[in-house]
């Protein structure tokens, strides 16, 4: 089953690749010898593990929060929107390269997490401009959907089966289909449209993106499980920590969205 976030795609199919076993132990149960030679190294195991890969989302979001923090702080109001707006399309650049050329260099993937804690530190400043206390207030429904859903992964009382899964990323596909073209939209007219106006339609949008965005993680955990179990390399991890960073950005960004809506006059 493919996730619709690209990398994690590439974890799964790197999963199923053959794989060489570490000298003296048998190929993990379920798998075949062979494949995967950088695996062993210097005589130890060099896998992808779950600490290693919780090491470096940590990495990821505090790079991300210390430089959206310091975006925010240091950019003046007067040249806001032409650096907000650069490390938008470049972030975007640099994930896709990330995503489509299975990038595991951690210092391009913590270049992304710089480019969008520039963007994220812009975007919440302005929020924080016009509501004063939404940012802290969707840190906070982030992180908590984040762990709920991880507490819930972790007790199986969602499990990610291929029916769930098959909805889950339908979903998330159609969902960035729509937000492309209402994007698209609203730069050639200048219009947000009903989708982002923050009426009735726009407040169940982003409800349904928040919804589907919090079930990709288990998703996205299943992913990052499979490789694991797998044996895939370390440097896989740098892939799933990422995955996670694009889903926690777009989960924080939608109920940034949703709090402003209730927060107007």
């Amino acid at each position: 089953m493919k996730s619709s976030n690209p990398v994690l795609s590439r974890i799964s199919a790197a999963a199923q690749q053959p794989r060489y076993s570490v000298p003296g132990q048998g190929a993990p149960a379920g798998y075949p010898e062979g494949g995967y030679p950088e695996v062993v190294q210097s005589g130890h195991v060099d896998r992808m593990t779950i600490d290693d890969v919780v090491v470096k989302t940590v990495t990821l979001l505090a790079t991300t929060a210390a430089t959206a923090a310091i975006a925010w702080y240091v950019v003046p109001f007067e040249v806001m929107r032409p650096v907000l707006y650069a490390s938008m399309f470049l972030g975007v650049i640099v994930g896709l390269v990330i995503s489509f050329a299975q990038v595991t260099n951690a210092a391009v993937i913590l270049g992304y997490a710089v480019l969008e804690g520039v963007f994220l530190g812009l975007i919440s400043k302005a929020y924080e401009y016009f509501f004063e206390g939404i940012v802290l207030q969707a840190v906070i429904a982030t992180l908590s959907v984040f762990l709920a859903m991880a507490a819930l992964y972790k007790m199986k009382i969602i499990r990610a089966t291929p029916k769930f899964m098959k909805i889950v990323i339908g979903a998330a596909a159609g969902l960035a289909v729509v937000m492309l073209v209402n994007f698209v939209i609203y730069l050639f007219s200048g219009s947000v449209g009903p989708l982002r106006d923050g009426g009735p339609i726009a407040i169940g949008f982003s409800l349904v993106c928040i919804v589907v965005a919090a079930l990709m993680f288990v998703v996205n955990f299943k992913q990052i499980e499979d490789g694991i179990a797998a044996g895939l390399p370390r440097k896989y991890g740098w892939l799933g920590a990422f995955g996670i960073l694009v889903e926690l950005v777009w989960l924080y960004l939608e109920i940034l969205r949703l709090i402003s809506y209730f927060s107007e006059d």
